[in-house]
């Protein structure tokens, strides 16, 4: 006889939290597999929030030390489009800035401490009897300092090598695995571009992928040579580029360097009215903001919706205990008919709907710790756990079990014991 079956007659007391939960969890293990599909909606709820939550922080802090390593305090000025009687021609029909562009700002803007300007081309790249298509710049000797990119192997080119348009090159860190299988040291050897034979002098650091751009995939060549040899000039104005990068003091110097570029830009293209521009002026520092503003916003979208099914684990928990009330409604009035009180009803299946969740989120947020490890270390980015996210989650879990258990609970405390002993 336990403690809520005392015999009618006696002053009901108080039963123990201690043996209410022992009573619960004996009902739950008595009922292992309809428990444990009643669990599986919570915990794939809890798993849920939890993984896309960790992850999309960890893919956030990717990124942003993807940008920030290339250096926030950089300003891209890209060619525009050229203008011919207010209609905009197609991209790239006349270029628009030239190298001669990216040395006047490089002496002319106080703010600017490192320029370099670079052309931009997707081709094929050949050795031996492999090839791949990757992304070949043209630039000069600031190109390391602007980009914070730097040989990890070898070297850059030198002044010598851009003034006689040598033919050397440096590659990214995919290129060498695509064309240098097998750690095979590339420095020294010869590539093809476009029929044009070219020397390896040395092997860039890694810096990554940002969002579906691989950084690594490149090759870098003397501005001068692939002016001649791959684009050719068409600009009358000097040696056409596609872009110029101008690095800053910090990043908080950028609006002051953007009003310098802009200004000197439009003097050297006759350019009075701003809106007639034919260059572009970009922040990396916005790009960091905006990006990271776009990550979270998704995250939380995402998150939002992978709660929905912890509504559905608590609507689950909600059915299964009015079940289980229906089914026990004989066992009910046999505990009330030996002294058990409504209070003592009540807690009982409140405790086994808290136990359902609470046993459910926290397998889910095992699993969802679990996927997150996976998928950071299958996808390369930072391993990040959200705290908050698990303490919600975890909170949500409980709560989900306490408010669907009521209705029930009270269902069962509610019970006419002489009702409930004629039931079948």
């Amino acid at each position: 006889m336990t403690a809520i079956e005392k015999p009618l007659g006696q002053r009901p007391h108080r039963v123990p939290l201690s043996e209410i939960a022992s009573m619960a969890i004996e009902a739950l293990w008595s009922n292992k597999l309809r428990s444990g599909l009643t669990m599986l909606g919570v915990m794939i709820g809890i798993a849920s929030v939890i993984s896309i939550s960790s992850i999309g922080q960890g893919v956030q802090k990717s990124t942003e030390d993807n940008i920030r390593s290339l250096g926030t305090d950089v300003l891209q000025v890209m060619a525009g489009s050229a203008q011919s009687g207010g209609v905009s021609q197609a991209q790239g029909s006349i270029t628009t800035l030239t190298w001669e562009d990216a040395q006047a700002l490089a002496t002319q803007a106080p703010a600017a401490t490192v320029v370099a300007a670079y052309l931009q081309r997707t081709t094929q790249v050949v050795y031996g009897d492999k090839n791949t298509s990757t992304t070949v710049y043209g630039t000069d000797l600031n190109f390391p300092k602007a980009r914070n990119t730097f040989p990890a192997q070898g070297r850059f080119f030198t002044q010598e090598e851009l003034d006689s348009a040598a033919s050397v090159a440096v590659i990214g860190p995919t290129v060498q695995k695509d064309l240098f299988p097998g750690n095979g040291d590339p420095i020294g050897q010869k590539i093809r571009i476009q029929g044009e034979i070219y020397e390896v002098i040395g092997i860039m650091e890694a810096k990554g992928s940002q969002g579906p751009q691989d950084r690594d995939d490149t090759v870098y060549l003397p501005l001068s040579t692939m002016s001649a040899r791959i684009i050719g000039s068409n600009s009358l104005m000097g040696t056409s580029v596609n872009g110029i990068y101008v690095k800053g003091n910090d990043e908080n110097d950028l609006d002051i360097l953007k009003f310098q570029v802009a200004n000197i830009l439009r003097l050297r293209h006759d350019i009075r009215n701003p809106e007639d521009d034919d260059f572009r002026i970009t922040n990396q520092a916005d790009i960091l903001n905006t990006l990271t503003t776009i990550l979270s916003l998704l995250t939380v979208m995402i998150v939002a919706i992978a709660g929905i099914s912890l509504v559905v684990g608590g609507i689950g928990i909600a059915n299964i205990m009015l079940v289980s009330v229906v089914e026990r409604t004989r066992e009910i009035g046999v505990r009330k008919a030996l002294g058990a009180t409504d209070r003592a009803v009540l807690s009982q299946f409140l405790t086994e709907s808290v136990v359902i969740a609470v046993i459910g989120g926290t397998v889910g947020i095992v699993i969802g710790v679990g996927i997150t490890f996976v998928a950071a270390t299958a996808f390369q980015f930072p391993f990040v756990l959200s705290g908050s996210a698990i303490a919600i989650s975890f909170g949500l879990s409980t709560g989900v079990g306490l408010a669907a258990g009521v209705i029930p609970a009270k269902n069962a405390a509610k019970l006419d014991p002489i009702t409930a002993l004629r039931s079948d």
